[in-house]
């Protein structure tokens, strides 16, 4: 498994926020979103191939009682099966963070979902190819379902503006059996200020729409630094 690194932080998103967790970073992914903030693990993957001991015994030294499988697209690689059933063997907290687009049969406690909507897809003059393969790859259905059925789940839709507010309030009118409270719209930002200027609007648009507001955390504690 190609893992961009392995790190101690907080969790600053989601559910779980304020939890000391150990964060497994997968290197790879099949979607190239244009917001991206991990390129290092998507646009231009880099890390080291290891295997599921390797992986356990650095989890291991960080001494965590949750643990957080991050990318890149973690659900790219067959090794996360055998990874999370020894890591609930050892009962830790499993979370999965993927995009939604491919299943695995995982043992996992919190499956965090974050289906791309129309504002993630990369610039054509940019990279034509990718904008293409993005475009077909990005709504699976089947694989939403799949995961809202078998896995508890939080969804969170990464906001730009009132525009992606609209289009994931029509995303999730395909999806019935997803429980609005489990739904999550997440500032766009890699900046204090720029999550300053959205949260101004998101948050009470949230509070009047009956949608939980998601906070990056860890943008507010340490700015947008690799392994925090």
């Amino acid at each position: 498994m190609k893992v961009a690194e392995i790190y101690k932080s907080v969790q600053g998103e989601g559910f779980l926020t304020g939890a000391a967790s150990a964060f497994v970073r997968a290197s790879g992914c099949n979607l190239r979103c244009r917001y991206c903030d991990t390129p290092y693990a998507s646009w231009q993957p880099e890390g080291d191939d290891l295997s599921v001991d390797e992986i356990l015994a650095r989890v291991s030294a960080l001494e965590c009682d949750h643990v957080v499988v991050t990318g890149g697209e973690p659900m790219l690689f067959a090794e996360l099966i055998p990874l999370t059933a020894e890591l609930r063997k050892r009962g830790l907290h499993v979370t999965i963070e993927t995009a939604g687009t491919l299943y695995l049969p995982l043992d996992c406690d919190l499956m965090s979902i974050s289906p791309k909507l129309a504002n993630s897809t990369p610039n054509i003059e940019q990279v034509p190819r990718w904008r293409t393969r993005h475009e077909r790859t990005r709504y699976a259905p089947e694989v939403i379902r799949r995961l809202v059925a078998e896995y508890p789940y939080q969804v969170k839709f990464v906001i730009q503006s009132l525009v992606d507010c609209l289009e994931a309030e029509e995303y999730l009118q395909e999806f019935p059996e997803i429980d609005h409270g489990r739904v999550m719209f997440m500032p766009e930002a890699t900046t204090c200020e720029a999550l300053a200027r959205q949260t101004a609007w998101l948050e009470p648009y949230c509070k009047q729409h009956g949608w939980h507001f998601c906070p990056r955390k860890h943008i507010e504690w340490f700015g947008l630094v690799r392994g925090t």
